[in-house]
């Protein structure tokens, strides 16, 4: 990025079990600072059983800032954690595992500073160059829970579930957030589209796992998901 750096990025990254990738997943985001400098890293340990932890304590140079739950509070919590600390103007998440591209970040740091959007989404359907092909079940929750927000919200997204999505932090009141699970991403989301008002979607390259290789969301969690969204219209 040429220009001078007006904004500050603050990556939120739940770890839970994640030593296999971990190490290689903050070494990206650390070289998205050759590209843009401005960036905060925060990295929130979810109470791992494996080697995360040890891992994530040998690399301190890698994060800004490390927090650890001894015990296992789920994605959402973590996420909230997270936002306690971020100090930047926007905020995005990056998975512990390797199935979203770091380097793809670059598209919403050049639309941030061409636009200043107050939502920006990835979307693994509108792809860049590739998305691995994944189970037709979660696809078919995935195109259901997305139409469904089109139509009450007004929008156009075509992948509301993709984690990549980043926001600009006045948009959300982290206190007000009341979900720990998978849902919490449905319960942002519906938040920073009631109170914003500019929103864009980029295309991303998506490597999604299996079950067997550790993906941890499932078709059943979509009821939950359709109900945030219909909760946040209308509370």
């Amino acid at each position: 990025m040429t220009t001078s750096e007006t904004f500050k990025l603050s990556i939120i990254v739940p770890v839970y079990n994640e030593g296999e990738t971990i190490l290689t997943v903050l070494q990206k985001l650390n070289n998205l600072k050759k590209f843009y400098q401005n960036i905060q890293i925060i990295v929130i340990n979810d109470g791992s059983k494996d080697n995360s932890l040890d891992i994530l304590e040998s690399n301190k140079s890698l994060f800004d800032i490390l927090i650890n739950n001894p015990t296992n509070k789920g994605k959402g919590n973590a996420v909230k954690k997270g936002l306690e600390v971020a100090d930047g103007d926007y905020i995005t998440f990056q998975d512990a595992d390797l199935e979203y591209d770091p380097d793809d970040f670059k598209k919403f740091l050049n639309l941030i500073h061409m636009v200043e959007p107050d939502l920006i989404i990835g979307s693994r359907f509108n792809y860049a160059d590739y998305s691995r092909s994944h189970y037709i079940l979660n696809k078919i929750g995935n195109k259901f829970m997305t139409f469904l927000f089109n139509i009450i919200y007004n929008t156009t997204f075509t992948d509301i579930y993709s984690c990549y999505a980043c926001f600009k932090k006045n948009l959300i009141i982290n206190e007000t957030l009341k979900t720990d699970g998978f849902e919490q991403h449905a319960e942002i989301l519906c938040n920073v589209v009631k109170n914003g008002k500019k929103f864009y979607e980029v295309p991303i390259n998506y490597n999604g796992r299996s079950h067997d290789e550790g993906k941890k969301i499932k078709f059943y969690h979509i009821f939950a998901v359709i109900f945030q969204i219909l909760f946040g219209r209308f509370k």
